[in-house]
């Protein structure tokens, strides 16, 4: 197997590595916010901020979603400059996966599944970090099972009612957006009758309680 670069990837590595060169601070600066709210070397709203006017700039430039389409904001780009993008970003001091959950599972879930009125309302912002997104499928007695879920949705009219709890949920008190999965049809086996919603972190009855480190 070959790992070099074919020439076409050559030549998009050697841009890329020029425009993070300019534009990104270098590991270990004072500028670095590659770690951020990991290490607790900043305060985490100081540095959802700085994360987001990163992630508007690289949007701005041509470099944010490699891979998804210009119309959403994307490069329009190939699966291998996505690779070569990430890791030549990685040699920065630049947070590289505040926005993983939307950018690479709720938003191709909505380029593939969505409605065209889905795709125009989150995708945009999703991609610029103007809405943060969170992930709320793990539970106190589901983790890497999905399939024990116990949160129920029940239909009620033009709407949802959900009830139970979720946990071990990174970045719940500054998202703005969570991908849900909940449990809508118990009567089938427990791997079917789960549904995935988009639901807003804001919504009334939501309690959100951060799980502090005890480091």
């Amino acid at each position: 197997m070959d790992f070099d670069d074919t020439p076409e990837e050559a030549a998009f590595r050697a841009e890329a590595r020029e425009w993070l060169v300019a534009n990104a601070p270098a590991k270990g600066s004072p500028d670095d916010f590659s770690t951020g709210m990991l290490e607790g070397t900043m305060d985490p709203h100081q540095f959802m901020q700085r994360v987001k006017a990163w992630q508007a700039l690289l949007v701005d430039e041509g470099w944010a979603g490699i891979t998804w389409p210009k119309e959403y904001g994307g490069r329009g780009g190939k699966s291998m400059q996505a690779s070569i993008w990430t890791q030549e970003a990685s040699q920065f001091g630049v947070a590289t996966t505040t926005f993983a959950v939307g950018i690479g599972m709720a938003g191709p879930t909505i380029m593939r599944h969505g409605t065209d009125e889905q795709k125009g309302r989150y995708l945009p912002p999703m991609l610029r970090g103007d809405e943060v997104w969170c992930q709320l499928f793990s539970e106190p007695d589901a983790g890497s099972d999905l399939a024990n879920i116990s949160t129920r949705a029940i239909r009620d009219g033009d709407e949802w009612v959900v009830s139970g709890q979720k946990v071990w949920t990174s970045g719940a008190d500054e998202s703005d957006w969570g991908i849900l999965l909940a449990r809508t049809d118990p009567d089938v086996p427990k791997h079917k009758g789960i549904t995935y919603f988009l639901v807003s972190m804001k919504t009334p009855g939501f309690d959100i309680r951060p799980l502090k480190q005890m480091t």
